[in-house]
Order: structure tokens, then C-alpha cells, then sequence
């Protein structure tokens, strides 16, 4: 009676165990990451250039986002990141709001544009019913977002 040995078992001339690692899985989870990332960047910025006067006030820490109005150096109003006239903005407010009155808004104007300018825009917006219009301002330590 003869006994017949396999290949692949684990005798003298059998296969030996695999150590290379398969990086395969890991580098499609990479690339898949590098381009969720390259779409959201470009989104987490705010659009509208302004240079915020600075202050030594604490922040304010909220976890709803409230509206941001800005206005730039020229003078021109900003909803968001798009440009809206000074008649045009309550309109605009309201619908986005759906009509909520204690709705937060921000208001960041930048150093070199007129004060006049800014408390025309608080005004307009306060005068149609918004009643926590708060002003934006830059903490010292924080750069600049301008010239």
C-alpha cells in the first residue's frame, strides 16, 4: 500500500503561507476620500471678501447657523454669498426665514465701508420685524479676510 502526499499540504514541498498585504481596498477608500474632499473644500468657504473690524468680546458659541448679511468695501449687500439689493433684501429674508421673526442674523461689514451704510442695513432689517440683528467683528489673534 503506497500513500500518495498532495501538493499543497503542508509537508516538504508544500505551498507556503502568503505574507504580501493587499493594498488594493485601502487605496480606492483613499482615492473615494481625496474626492469627497475635493468637491466639500471649495464649499466651506465664505465667498463675500470682508475685513472685520477687530474685538476683544468673547465669542458666541451656537449651534444653529444663523443668516449672514455682508456688506463689502463698495458698499454692496451680500445675503449669503449672493449680491442683493437694499429692496430686495427683506423679501428675500422673509422667504428664506419663512416669516420667523426671531430668526438670528448677522450683519459683518467691513472696516472701510461707511458706518451709515452698515445701520441701514440693520435698520432696514430690524424695521421689518427681525429682532436679533447682531453686528459681526473679528477677534484680534484671528487674520484678516481682505485687503
Amino acid at each position: 500500500m503506497a500513500v500518495q502526499l498532495q501538493r499543497g499540504t503542508r509537508g516538504r514541498g508544500g505551498r507556503q503561507p502568503m505574507s504580501d498585504i493587499n493594498v488594493t481596498p485601502m487605496v480606492d477608500v483613499m482615492l473615494v476620500l481625496l474626492i469627497i474632499f475635493m468637491i466639500t473644500a471649495p464649499l466651506l468657504t465664505v465667498g463675500v471678501p470682508v475685513d472685520l473690524p477687530k474685538t476683544d468680546a468673547p465669542q458666541i458659541t451656537q449651534p444653529i447657523e444663523p443668516l449672514v448679511i455682508s456688506i463689502d468695501k463698495d458698499g454692496l449687500i451680500y445675503l449669503q454669498e449672493s449680491e442683493t439689493p437694499l429692496e430686495n433684501l427683506v423679501p428675500r429674508l422673509s422667504a428664506i426665514t419663512e416669516n420667523k421673526p426671531d430668526t438670528k442674523i448677522f450683519v459683518r461689514g467691513d472696516r472701510n465701508v461707511d458706518y451709515g451704510r452698515i445701520m441701514e442695513v440693520m435698520g432696514t432689517v430690524a424695521s421689518a420685524g427681525f429682532a436679533k440683528v447682531a453686528l459681526i467683528a473679528e477677534m484680534p489673534g484671528q487674520g484678516g479676510g481682505g485687503n
